[in-house]
């Protein structure tokens, strides 16, 4: 188990605006206990940056390739690189 800490900056691609993809996030990431946001970009992606365990960070990606019920994910993208995130995880304006 590795639990340093680690931030990654991505953005997530496909059907994932207008299906509570955000809220699911941020209810994923808070359930792991990371910090970050995320916010909906301009073109139809999502774009989210997670900070924590590097264990709780790697599954918090796996996840977002589900997702909630209705979206689809067809690509993540690593950002650039991120400061590192604290406090809660929240859900921020639109890009």
């Amino acid at each position: 188990m590795t639990t340093d800490p680690l931030t990654v900056h991505v953005a997530i691609e496909g059907r994932v605006q207008g299906v509570g993809y955000r809220a699911w996030c941020a209810d994923e990431a808070a359930a792991r206990d990371l910090s970050g946001w995320v916010r909906n970009v301009t073109g139809g992606a999502v774009e989210a940056v997670f900070t924590g365990p590097s264990d709780s960070v790697v599954d918090m990606l796996d996840a977002l390739w589900h997702g909630p019920p209705f979206a689809r994910v067809s690509l993540i993208r690593d950002l650039e690189a991120a400061e590192p995130a604290s406090g809660a995880f929240a859900v921020r304006e639109s890009a």
